[in-house]
């Protein structure tokens, strides 16, 4: 293999978690646990919706890893028969197994975290052969049409998702896309109201006609063709998906007979109707319903929710996620709650600039038994449409036994030898703070708009710009959003914006001892948290790709701005000094405690005052402008990226558990924690 190709290859021995469930699940009713298998199947039924969306080219990668690992009945075979017969290396088998796991991981041949394509270690021959080895005829057919896919790293270019002019990836765009069409075609959608959040765009260059596809189970509303400004043609019809989202509908349906209540059934008539229809307005009304379903025993949100891996930022991907709710975590987390109001007074803006009514939301800790996604997250705040979260408020949602699960051997560059044992000992706990604050200000501020009658939710002669001290002139105008305004940074300001919260509002003693934490305990968990947020913007530059000058993931750019923040907040807040670590050149982190309080919340809070100013009166200019300097990554820093990159840890892969309905009673499978078990759980999933 080239040089080049060694770039890309998938990580070696990443570590795997096991998404533990059991002793949760095994606490609900029969009907519950009905409610949650069913549930669990229509997030899983849009596994093939996930890696579409990322990369068309790698279904076939999915089902030829699939078809090498089924048996005839569609069970898992016995990896050491194929191992045998594939005539390969102990090394070069595992290498396999590695590369399958984390493409199943990932859903996707490009990284959930990082949108860069990885590719196998072992060579083609040797793949090929194990491939033979599971003398299935239709996993050899999918290799031979997926082999280019599988080893090709040239262009470059395309190693990235992203806008196809720039010549990267993208599942929501035909290749001849190009970014003055994106624009052409969001004006369109915002004049016939229709919302991209469920769509994908194409063009016939030979007419010069458009293609709008949007996700529905059946074509409930005739193909339409409309003229767009530049005079091309573009037809829009309600035919994506088809296959994936009748089984999503019918899993719903499924599901609706072991509702725990009335909103719940609501909820899930308004998801059924959504999905067969590809009706975001229904999808708003099962939102509207899930955020009435107060802290349920078992908790499922699922649609096209966030749009983080679309570079225009404004189509999302499908997931969908069932838990079960920590009863003794929650309690932690309605504690912060009760006392929201106190804490959003504190942010660093004028009552204008927050909701009149701050709706308290539902804040809970759950315990994830599935979740469809690439990527899990720690925490979730939804909904995401603003219209009913600036009304309604949103659900919080604290992911215990992610952000809890452990790799084995896990370590920590950077860290100073003399923070090791208290970074390791409250780096989890410092987590569950930042994710509790970070989620509650997902929930603040407020947005200036015009309705379809002209009239403003804010008083244009009374309110001015703090950061100016004029009138403002920028709003949201009928039709859009943040997302259609702040475009391919929307996600990754948010994000950016949440944290600034988190830092912001962690500070204060009375939040601190919400979470039991008091006295030294408590600098420790504060100092921790900080701490930790200036390791994440440093190792953010592994997600940096200084050719393309492109960021590749929303979190991890949000941290390197924050970093820069605190690092350029003076008085020696926060240093990285070069040392060295076997006899390698590497960086150890310096961050002043004492000065938590005094430069560095300061800082952070003077940034995220402008972050909020920006985003709630529409002014995408100068908030691109000014997130996109505090995200420039200079080019003597590349350096510095490179000691990162020899540092870097492979990320932490979770094996699911699948549940199986047998009438009588619901059975939890789960598996072992490891390349095996991944694949295992996959097959046995049968999504």
């Amino acid at each position: 293999m080239s040089t080049l190709s060694h770039r890309y290859f998938a990580d070696e021995n990443p570590p795997f978690s096991r998404l533990e469930a059991k002793p949760f699940f095994e606490t609900l009713s029969l009907k519950e646990k009905k409610y949650a298998h069913y549930m669990s199947r229509a997030a899983f039924e849009g596994t093939r919706i996930i890696i579409t969306q990322t990369n068309p080219n790698a279904v076939a990668i999915y089902d030829m890893i699939l078809k090498t690992f089924s048996n005839a009945d569609g069970n898992m075979i016995n990896t050491e028969t194929l191992f045998k017969a594939s005539g390969v290396s102990a090394e070069t088998f595992e290498q396999f197994l590695q590369y399958s796991a984390q493409f199943l991981g990932n859903l996707s041949n490009y990284k959930s975290f990082g949108d860069e394509k990885f590719i196998p270690r072992l060579s083609e021959q040797d793949f090929a052969k194990i491939i033979s080895g599971s003398g299935s005829k239709e996993a050899i057919e999918l290799f031979e049409q997926s082999k280019q896919e599988l080893y090709s790293v040239e262009p470059i270019a395309r190693n990235l998702i992203g806008f196809p002019e720039d010549g990267h990836i993208s599942g929501y765009y035909s290749q001849n896309i190009s970014k003055s069409d994106i624009l052409l075609v969001q004006g369109f959608l915002e004049k016939e109201k229709i919302d991209p959040l469920n769509t994908r765009l194409f063009k016939d260059d030979k007419n010069n006609q458009f293609k709008l596809v949007i996700a529905s189970a059946e074509e409930q509303q005739a193909t339409k063709t409309y003229s767009l400004e530049n005079g091309s043609k573009i037809e829009v019809s309600y035919t994506d998906f088809q296959a994936p989202m009748k089984k999503i509908a019918q899993a719903i349906s499924d599901a609706i007979p072991f509702v725990a209540n009335d909103t719940q059934k609501n909820m899930l008539e308004s998801y059924y109707k959504s999905f067969k229809s590809g009706s975001i307005e229904d999808h708003m009304d099962s939102q509207r319903f899930w955020l009435k379903d107060i802290s349920p025993q078992v908790e499922t949100n699922i649609g096209f929710i966030e749009t983080y891996r679309d570079p225009q930022g404004v189509r999302a991907e499908w997931e969908g996620f069932v838990a079960i709710i920590n009863k003794e975590q929650t309690l932690k987390f309605n504690r912060l709650v009760e006392n929201a109001p106190l804490f959003v007074s504190r942010l660093p803006w004028t009552a204008e600039f927050e909701r009149e009514t701050l709706n308290k939301p539902d804040f809970t800790s759950l315990e994830v038994l599935s979740f469809a996604t690439a990527g899990i997250p720690a925490g979730i705040n939804i909904p995401n449409y603003a219209s009913i979260t600036q009304i309604f408020g949103s659900k919080n949602v604290s992911l215990g036994n992610v952000i809890s699960a452990q790799s084995p051997n896990e370590k920590f560059p950077f860290i100073l030898e003399q923070d090791l044992e208290l970074y390791k000992k409250y780096r989890n706990l410092s987590f569950e703070v930042q994710v509790g604050t970070h989620e509650l200000g997902h929930g603040t501020g407020k947005l200036f708009s015009e309705d379809e009658e002209g009239k403003l939710n804010f008083d244009v002669d009374n309110v001015v710009n703090p950061l100016d001290g004029k009138p403002i002139t920028t709003w949201y105008k009928p039709g859009q959003n943040f997302n259609t305004k702040f475009k391919s940074i929307a996600s990754s300001y948010e994000e950016c914006r949440a944290e600034c919260i988190a830092l912001s509002l962690s500070p204060h003693h009375d939040i601190l001892k919400i979470f039991n934490y008091e006295g030294r305990e408590a600098e420790d968990i504060l100092y921790v948290m900080y701490l930790n947020m200036a390791r994440a913007g440093l190792t953010a530059l592994e997600f940096y790709n200084p050719t393309a000058k492109k960021w590749g993931q929303a979190h991890m750019q949000a941290r390197y701005a924050i970093m820069t923040i605190m690092l350029n907040a003076g008085q020696d807040f926060l240093q990285f000094k070069p040392c060295k670590v076997d006899g390698k050149d590497s960086l150890e982190i310096h961050l002043d405690r004492s000065k938590i309080r005094s430069v560095g919340a300061p800082a952070v809070s003077n940034f995220l005052t402008k972050l909020q100013i920006y985003k709630a009166t529409a002014d995408e200019v100068d908030g691109t402008k000014l997130y996109l300097e505090a995200t420039r990554v200079p080019d003597d820093w590349n350096t510095i990226r490179d000691t990162v990159i020899s540092s870097k840890q492979p990320r932490k892969s979770f094996v699911q558990g699948n549940t199986i309905d047998a009438k009588d009673q619901v059975v939890l499978n789960e598996y072992e924690p490891s390349a095996i078990g991944m694949i295992q759980s996959y097959v046995e999933r049968r999504a």
